[in-house]
């Protein structure tokens, strides 16, 4: 394995060790918290919920297909993290802006923030996975897709079971026919709701907006070049000599 390879395998180690350490006491009380909330909305508003923002993901999932470019062949694993870094930086611009007018609109622009949000998280994915050479016209690098971003917006708990999925996909995809979608929408209203709703504060909803948009796309990109790289890397053989 070449020293570039060498020196990701460790960051790797170290992005796996800081997924798999116990959830804080914050955290755990949180979700708890969470969890309490969810239990008192009617079931009829979880169906709603679940079938919305399902419909939502598959549509942009359809859209971002036909638009991105085809998966780039013959590249180094270097070369494949700095054009990902690159496109990060783009998509990251664009979430700021659209987060700071969204959210300096008011309830009904903040309101519309969620699917547009939605949309570029996705479209970057599918930009992403074109860029380490996986091609998403295959239903199973869709599905990876959706991995990579329950693995970024979920609970401590849900991060340590996708991080399993996604570590062993050559074995696990197999038993994989669909998300679970109830769980996919509400680990991610959990992850972000917090933050959405300020940024429907008048006065402070534009700040709020551009810095929760920068953050969360930071996040994603660091979650999805690891995901690629650990799987490329678990394809490829280690040669430590």
């Amino acid at each position: 394995m070449k020293e570039y390879e060498l020196n990701v395998y460790d960051e790797l180690q170290a992005w796996r060790t800081k997924i798999m350490k116990r959830s804080g006491l914050v955290n755990r009380w949180a979700k708890k918290a969470q969890n309490k909330v969810n239990g008192f909305i009617p079931e009829k508003a979880h169906h709603i919920i679940t079938e919305a923002i399902k419909n939502m993901v598959k549509a942009t999932l359809v859209g971002s297909n036909i638009t991105t470019k085809r998966p780039i062949p013959g590249k180094s694993l270097l070369e494949r993290d700095e054009l990902a870094k690159e496109k990060l930086v783009t998509y990251r611009k664009t979430a700021t802006v659209e987060g700071a007018g969204t959210g300096a609109g008011g309830i009904f622009l903040g309101l519309a923030d969620f699917p547009l949000l939605l949309s570029i998280k996705m479209k970057f994915l599918f930009e992403a996975a074109a860029i380490y050479g996986y091609d998403t016209k295959d239903y199973e690098e869709r599905l990876f897709i959706l991995h990579i971003f329950q693995l970024a917006f979920s609970s401590d708990d849900k991060q340590k079971e996708t991080f399993f999925i996604i570590d062993n996909w050559d074995e696990r995809k197999k038993e994989l026919a669909d998300m679970d979608w109830r769980v996919f929408q509400q680990e991610y209203r959990d992850y972000i709701d917090f933050v959405k709703l300020l940024q429907l504060v008048p006065g402070i909803g534009a700040i709020v907006g551009a810095y929760a948009n920068y953050n969360l796309l930071d996040h994603l990109g660091e979650t999805a070049m690891n995901a690629y790289r650990l799987r490329i890397l678990s394809e490829t053989p280690k040669d430590y000599e």
